[in-house]
């Protein structure tokens, strides 16, 4: 942990005197919305990534999409720059799977919603994945691909009426892909729970099997969660006691951002991963009831957001403001309006 964070219930964005990449060992790292979007990468992420790894930090590359085995995502970043191995690689079919596995015999045949980045998990585990209910699987496990149809959430939901166990990778309704936002894992898991009235069990971010899959493979001692999603990554590293990176290259926007609750509220915050090479400016309170960091001060007065003082930084301000936000919210119960002060900063 740096001087200033903390994973209390967080009013403010801290600050760490030190690059993010000295104060943590281990960076576990989104990959849609943080190093790739479909096959292409973010902006400024080859580069931050190599020189976070030449300054001593780990990177492990935690994914809620089940669709690719480890081994395939790392080729992937290899063929975009990005140093890895497949061991580098977590992904949410490696944690469904071990939950699964704690649900049946050794060998049971379980029914894969997927891709072959299930199968490969459920081999993994001794497990063996099979396509259809004749097959007579033990349990039921669903994951994001995109060759899931019809056909496969029909399978699934005969399954799961039989009274099988299902389990879920993840509920991310969206996925970001080069073209825009795609629907996700959550949006085909909704059409199987609309058929069966069930819920799954989720092994996913941000719940805990996913934060048990990453501390099992990364051995991490200081670790630092870095992603793009409120409800997923920052989520994930909330309920896993952990400090957080958010990062704009994905699906939240700032104005999300200021109307987060306690548990999606980020440590840090940085347009890219850039973020992970600096130190950062912690949002301190000031005498007058407002919040400064970085020569902006922000206050919330009449249900809006003002800011009273510019700097240089536009993402200090941003900082200052969530400090604002975040504290009338839990005060009132309700957000402020922080439009305009953010066209200010040009978000």
């Amino acid at each position: 942990m740096t001087e200033t964070a903390t994973t209390a219930r967080r009013t403010a964005p801290g600050g760490s005197g030190r690059p993010l990449t000295e104060a943590y060992d281990t960076a576990l790292l989104d990959l849609d919305g943080v190093v790739y979007a479909g096959p292409d990468a973010i902006e400024h992420a080859v580069e931050s990534l190599e020189a976070a790894r030449v300054a001593g930090m780990r990177l492990a590359y935690v994914t809620n999409n089940a669709s690719r085995p480890p081994r395939v995502v790392a080729e992937h970043l290899t063929g975009l720059g990005v140093a890895a191995e497949p061991d580098d690689v977590i992904n949410s079919a490696q944690a469904a799977a071990r939950v699964v596995a704690e649900k049946v015999p050794a060998g049971a045949k379980v029914l894969v919603v997927g891709g072959a980045g299930l199968e490969e998990a459920l081999a993994e585990r001794g497990l063996v994945p099979v396509r259809t209910l004749a097959e007579e699987p033990l349990a039921v496990v669903q994951g994001f691909d995109p060759s899931v149809g019809w056909q496969h959430l029909a399978e699934a939901s005969f399954a799961v009426q039989r009274g099988l166990p299902w389990v879920a990778s993840n509920l991310d309704l969206t996925v970001p892909q080069a073209r825009g936002i795609a629907p996700g894992n959550g949006t085909l898991v909704a059409a199987v729970r609309a058929a069966t009235g069930v819920e799954p069990e989720v092994a996913g971010k941000p719940l805990p099997p996913m934060h048990r899959e990453t501390v099992l493979r990364t051995g991490a001692r200081r670790p630092l969660v870095v992603g793009d999603r409120l409800d997923t990554d920052i989520e994930g590293a909330f309920n896993g006691g952990v400090d957080s990176l958010l990062v704009f290259t994905g699906v939240t926007t700032p104005a999300q951002l200021l109307t987060a609750p306690a548990e999606h509220r980020p440590t840090y915050l940085s347009a890219d991963l850039r973020g992970l090479l600096v130190p950062h400016s912690a949002a301190v309170g000031q005498p007058d009831g407002g919040f400064g960091c970085g020569g902006w001060v922000a206050v919330a007065q009449d249900g809006e957001l003002r800011l009273t003082a510019t700097g240089e930084d536009r993402w200090d301000g941003l900082r200052a403001l969530c400090a604002a936000a975040w504290t009338a919210l839990d005060a009132a119960g309700e957000p402020v309006d922080g439009r305009k002060a953010l066209a200010e900063l040009g978000f």
